[in-house]
C-alpha cells in the first residue's frame, strides 16, 4: 500500500522523497489516513523506478545532505495509478487504509469519487451478504467471527452511503 501511496502522491506532481515523507508523516496532510516512514518512502521510490512507474526528472542541491532526486510518473505509472484509484478494496479489513487513501487522493486531485464509492458499495454488499448467509450455519468461534465481520461490513456500508450523499 505504501508503494501506491507514493505513486498517488506523485500523481499530484513531481516531488522528492523528503517531501513525500513529510506528506505521510503522522503530522503530514495524509498521515491521519496512512503513515509511511521516510525509509519506506525511499524504498517505494526504488521499487517504482524499477517497475518504470517513476523516473528522476532533476536533482536538487541540498544544504543538509546529498542532492535530492525529484521523481515524476511515467505513462505506465499514471496508468497503474488510475487503475488502482478506480478499483475497490477487495477485503473489508483493508478498507480503513486502502479505501480511505484512495478517497483522499481522489479528493485532493479534484476527481469524482462516485465510481469508486459505487463499486466499493456493491463489493461490500456481496461480502456482507456472504457473511450473513454463512452465519446461519456457523457455530462457536466461526459464528463469533462472522458476527463481528457482519457488523463491520454494515458499518463500512453506512460510511459509503454517507459519502455518497
Amino acid at each position: 500500500l505504501s508503494d501506491y501511496a507514493v505513486l498517488a502522491a506523485l500523481g499530484e506532481g513531481p516531488a522528492h522523497g523528503f517531501r513525500l515523507a513529510g506528506l505521510f508523516a503522522k503530522e503530514g496532510d495524509l498521515g491521519g489516513v496512512w503513515t509511511v516512514q521516510r525509509p519506506q518512502v525511499y524504498r517505494a521510490l526504488e521499487r517504482l523506478a524499477g517497475l518504470a512507474y517513476v523516473y528522476v526528472v532533476e536533482q536538487l542541491a541540498s544544504e543538509s545532505g546529498p542532492p535530492r532526486s525529484v521523481y515524476a510518473l511515467t505513462e505506465a505509472g499514471e496508468a497503474t495509478l488510475n487503475v488502482w484509484l478506480e478499483h475497490p478494496a477487495l477485503h473489508l479489513r483493508n478498507a480503513r487504509n486502502e479505501l480511505l487513501l484512495k478517497l483522499a487522493f481522489l479528493e485532493r486531485r479534484g476527481l469524482n469519487s462516485e465510481p469508486l464509492l459505487a463499486a466499493q458499495t456493491a463489493h461490500f454488499r456481496r461480502i456482507r451478504d456472504d457473511y450473513k448467509a454463512r452465519l446461519e450455519q456457523a457455530t462457536g468461534a466461526e459464528r463469533l467471527a462472522l458476527e463481528w465481520r457482519s457488523v463491520m461490513a454494515e458499518a463500512a456500508l453506512e460510511f459509503l452511503a454517507a459519502r455518497r450523499r
